[in-house]
Protein backbone atom coordinates (compact mmCIF):
# COMPACT_ATOMS: atom_id res chain seq x y z
CA UNK A 1 0.00 0.00 0.00
CA UNK A 2 1.35 3.46 -0.93
CA UNK A 3 1.84 6.19 1.66
CA UNK A 4 -1.09 8.11 0.17
CA UNK A 5 -3.42 5.10 0.30
CA UNK A 6 -2.31 4.31 3.83
CA UNK A 7 -3.21 7.80 5.06
CA UNK A 8 -6.53 7.83 3.19
CA UNK A 9 -7.52 4.53 4.75
CA UNK A 10 -6.47 5.66 8.22
CA UNK A 11 -8.46 8.90 8.02
CA UNK A 12 -11.54 7.10 6.70
CA UNK A 13 -11.30 4.60 9.55
CA UNK A 14 -11.03 7.40 12.12
CA UNK A 15 -14.02 9.25 10.65
CA UNK A 16 -16.26 6.18 10.35
CA UNK A 17 -15.47 4.25 13.52
CA UNK A 18 -17.75 4.50 16.55
CA UNK A 19 -16.20 5.77 19.76
CA UNK A 20 -15.66 3.52 22.74
CA UNK A 21 -16.08 5.75 25.82
CA UNK A 22 -15.62 5.06 29.50
CA UNK A 23 -15.65 7.16 32.64
CA UNK A 24 -12.23 7.92 34.12
CA UNK A 25 -11.19 8.02 37.76
CA UNK A 26 -7.44 8.58 37.28
CA UNK A 27 -5.43 10.34 34.58
CA UNK A 28 -4.53 7.66 31.99
CA UNK A 29 -1.18 6.89 30.41
CA UNK A 30 -1.05 6.37 26.62
CA UNK A 31 -0.88 2.59 27.12
CA UNK A 32 -4.27 2.71 28.86
CA UNK A 33 -5.96 3.69 25.58
CA UNK A 34 -6.20 2.02 22.19
CA UNK A 35 -5.02 3.87 19.08
CA UNK A 36 -8.51 3.52 17.63
CA UNK A 37 -11.46 5.70 18.63
CA UNK A 38 -11.11 5.02 22.34
CA UNK A 39 -11.73 7.77 24.92
CA UNK A 40 -11.67 8.24 28.67
CA UNK A 41 -14.15 10.86 29.87
CA UNK A 42 -13.91 13.09 32.94
CA UNK A 43 -16.90 15.09 34.14
CA UNK A 44 -14.48 17.68 35.46
CA UNK A 45 -10.71 18.11 35.29
CA UNK A 46 -8.34 20.99 35.96
CA UNK A 47 -5.53 21.67 33.50
CA UNK A 48 -2.40 23.71 34.23
CA UNK A 49 0.02 24.90 31.56
CA UNK A 50 3.33 26.40 32.69
CA UNK A 51 5.14 28.19 29.88
CA UNK A 52 8.53 29.88 29.73
CA UNK A 53 8.07 33.43 28.47
CA UNK A 54 10.43 34.94 25.91
CA UNK A 55 12.21 31.69 25.08
CA UNK A 56 12.38 32.42 21.34
CA UNK A 57 14.29 35.64 21.94
CA UNK A 58 16.51 33.85 24.46
CA UNK A 59 17.68 31.19 22.01
CA UNK A 60 18.29 33.91 19.41
CA UNK A 61 20.50 35.99 21.71
CA UNK A 62 22.08 33.67 24.29
CA UNK A 63 24.46 30.73 24.00
CA UNK A 64 22.83 27.33 23.78
CA UNK A 65 24.21 26.12 27.11
CA UNK A 66 22.55 28.92 29.05
CA UNK A 67 19.29 28.44 27.14
CA UNK A 68 19.34 24.71 27.85
CA UNK A 69 20.00 25.34 31.54
CA UNK A 70 17.07 27.78 31.72
CA UNK A 71 14.78 25.17 30.12
CA UNK A 72 16.00 22.40 32.40
CA UNK A 73 15.84 24.44 35.60
CA UNK A 74 12.38 25.84 34.89
CA UNK A 75 10.83 22.56 33.77
CA UNK A 76 12.40 20.63 36.65
CA UNK A 77 10.93 23.01 39.22
CA UNK A 78 7.53 23.25 37.52
CA UNK A 79 7.18 19.49 37.11
CA UNK A 80 8.34 18.79 40.67
CA UNK A 81 5.75 21.21 42.05
CA UNK A 82 2.94 19.82 39.88
CA UNK A 83 3.62 16.33 41.20
CA UNK A 84 4.00 17.50 44.80
CA UNK A 85 0.57 19.14 44.59
CA UNK A 86 -1.08 15.96 43.33
CA UNK A 87 -1.15 16.70 39.61
CA UNK A 88 -0.25 14.29 36.81
CA UNK A 89 2.28 15.50 34.25
CA UNK A 90 0.78 14.73 30.86
CA UNK A 91 3.20 16.32 28.42
CA UNK A 92 6.25 18.45 27.82
CA UNK A 93 6.18 20.67 24.75
CA UNK A 94 9.46 22.49 24.25
CA UNK A 95 9.50 25.11 26.99
CA UNK A 96 6.19 24.21 28.62
CA UNK A 97 4.72 21.50 30.78
CA UNK A 98 1.09 20.41 31.17
CA UNK A 99 -0.41 18.96 34.32
CA UNK A 100 -3.90 17.64 35.09
CA UNK A 101 -5.82 17.20 38.33
CA UNK A 102 -8.96 15.08 38.68
CA UNK A 103 -11.07 14.11 41.68
CA UNK A 104 -12.95 16.04 44.34
CA UNK A 105 -10.09 18.44 45.14
CA UNK A 106 -8.45 19.63 41.94
CA UNK A 107 -8.62 23.37 41.23
CA UNK A 108 -7.22 24.58 44.55
CA UNK A 109 -4.03 22.46 44.40
CA UNK A 110 -3.54 23.49 40.77
CA UNK A 111 -3.69 27.17 41.76
CA UNK A 112 -1.32 26.58 44.68
CA UNK A 113 1.05 24.80 42.29
CA UNK A 114 1.00 27.82 39.96
CA UNK A 115 1.82 30.21 42.81
CA UNK A 116 4.63 27.91 43.94
CA UNK A 117 6.02 27.84 40.40
CA UNK A 118 6.16 31.64 40.56
CA UNK A 119 8.08 31.36 43.83
CA UNK A 120 10.49 28.82 42.34
CA UNK A 121 11.26 31.01 39.34
CA UNK A 122 11.80 34.14 41.46
CA UNK A 123 13.56 32.62 44.45
CA UNK A 124 15.36 29.54 43.08
CA UNK A 125 15.86 29.63 39.30
CA UNK A 126 16.80 33.27 38.76
CA UNK A 127 19.17 33.58 41.76
CA UNK A 128 21.00 30.38 40.79
CA UNK A 129 21.46 31.45 37.17
CA UNK A 130 22.49 34.99 38.16
CA UNK A 131 25.11 33.54 40.48
CA UNK A 132 26.48 31.26 37.78
CA UNK A 133 26.30 33.90 35.02
CA UNK A 134 26.81 37.31 36.72
CA UNK A 135 27.27 39.00 33.34
CA UNK A 136 23.90 37.74 32.08
CA UNK A 137 21.38 40.56 31.84
CA UNK A 138 18.37 38.35 31.26
CA UNK A 139 15.61 37.13 33.56
CA UNK A 140 13.58 33.95 33.58
CA UNK A 141 9.85 34.65 33.43
CA UNK A 142 6.96 32.23 33.23
CA UNK A 143 3.22 32.36 32.66
CA UNK A 144 0.87 29.73 34.04
CA UNK A 145 -2.70 29.20 32.83
CA UNK A 146 -5.42 27.18 34.59
CA UNK A 147 -8.93 26.14 33.58
CA UNK A 148 -11.49 23.58 34.73
CA UNK A 149 -14.00 21.83 32.47
CA UNK A 150 -15.23 18.42 31.30
CA UNK A 151 -12.49 16.76 29.26
CA UNK A 152 -11.78 13.61 27.27
CA UNK A 153 -8.53 11.78 26.65
CA UNK A 154 -7.78 9.96 23.39
CA UNK A 155 -4.62 8.34 22.07
CA UNK A 156 -3.24 9.87 18.90
CA UNK A 157 -0.29 9.34 16.58
CA UNK A 158 1.09 6.18 15.01
CA UNK A 159 2.40 2.91 16.38
CA UNK A 160 5.74 3.52 18.04
CA UNK A 161 5.16 7.28 18.23
CA UNK A 162 1.99 8.36 19.99
CA UNK A 163 0.65 10.28 22.95
CA UNK A 164 -2.61 11.43 24.52
CA UNK A 165 -4.61 14.34 23.14
CA UNK A 166 -6.86 16.11 25.64
CA UNK A 167 -10.13 17.30 24.12
CA UNK A 168 -11.98 19.94 26.10
CA UNK A 169 -12.03 23.62 26.89
CA UNK A 170 -9.69 23.39 29.89
CA UNK A 171 -6.73 22.16 27.85
CA UNK A 172 -7.17 24.87 25.22
CA UNK A 173 -7.89 27.78 27.54
CA UNK A 174 -5.11 26.92 29.99
CA UNK A 175 -2.66 26.97 27.08
CA UNK A 176 -4.07 30.19 25.60
CA UNK A 177 -3.84 31.99 28.94
CA UNK A 178 -0.06 31.64 28.80
CA UNK A 179 -0.05 34.04 25.82
CA UNK A 180 -0.95 36.93 28.15
CA UNK A 181 1.95 39.29 28.78
CA UNK A 182 1.10 41.42 31.81
CA UNK A 183 2.55 41.70 35.30
CA UNK A 184 0.53 38.71 36.47
CA UNK A 185 2.35 35.38 36.30
CA UNK A 186 -0.67 33.17 37.01
CA UNK A 187 -4.00 33.22 35.17
CA UNK A 188 -7.19 31.31 35.90
CA UNK A 189 -10.61 31.30 34.24
CA UNK A 190 -13.64 32.49 36.18
CA UNK A 191 -15.09 28.96 36.14
CA UNK A 192 -11.97 27.62 37.82
CA UNK A 193 -11.71 30.60 40.17
CA UNK A 194 -15.22 29.89 41.47
CA UNK A 195 -14.01 26.47 42.66
CA UNK A 196 -11.02 27.77 44.63
CA UNK A 197 -10.97 27.36 48.39
CA UNK A 198 -10.14 30.47 50.39
CA UNK A 199 -6.59 29.24 51.02
CA UNK A 200 -5.84 29.74 47.32
CA UNK A 201 -7.77 33.02 47.07
CA UNK A 202 -6.46 35.02 50.01
CA UNK A 203 -2.94 35.56 51.31
CA UNK A 204 -0.81 37.83 53.44
CA UNK A 205 -1.34 39.26 56.92
CA UNK A 206 -3.94 40.65 57.10
CA UNK A 207 -5.56 38.43 54.50
CA UNK A 208 -6.20 39.98 51.11
CA UNK A 209 -7.37 38.75 47.74
CA UNK A 210 -4.41 37.51 45.70
CA UNK A 211 -6.22 37.81 42.37
CA UNK A 212 -7.24 40.66 40.08
CA UNK A 213 -10.27 40.42 37.81
CA UNK A 214 -9.88 41.02 34.07
CA UNK A 215 -11.87 40.64 30.87
CA UNK A 216 -10.20 38.45 28.25
CA UNK A 217 -10.78 40.52 25.11
CA UNK A 218 -9.50 37.88 22.70
CA UNK A 219 -12.08 35.39 23.96
CA UNK A 220 -15.37 37.25 24.04
CA UNK A 221 -14.56 39.32 27.13
CA UNK A 222 -14.67 36.24 29.35
CA UNK A 223 -13.88 36.91 33.00
CA UNK A 224 -10.42 35.73 34.06
CA UNK A 225 -8.32 36.35 37.16
CA UNK A 226 -4.59 37.06 37.34
CA UNK A 227 -2.14 36.99 40.24
CA UNK A 228 1.34 38.37 40.85
CA UNK A 229 1.60 36.50 44.17
CA UNK A 230 3.84 33.58 44.96
CA UNK A 231 3.47 30.77 47.51
CA UNK A 232 6.58 30.02 49.56
CA UNK A 233 7.91 26.49 49.30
Amino acid sequence: MSLLDDMKEAVQTIARSAWNKRQGQVVPDPEDLRLGNDAVEFDLATVLYADLQGSTNMVDTENWQLSAEVYKAFLHCAATIIRAEGGKITSYDGDRVMGIWVGSRQTTPAAIAALKINYAVQKIVNPALKQQYPEWGGEVKQVVGIDTSPIRAARTGVRGGNDIVWVGRAANYAAKLTDLNLAERTWITDEAFARLHDEAKFGGDPKQLMWKRYRWSKHGDRIIHGSTWHWAI
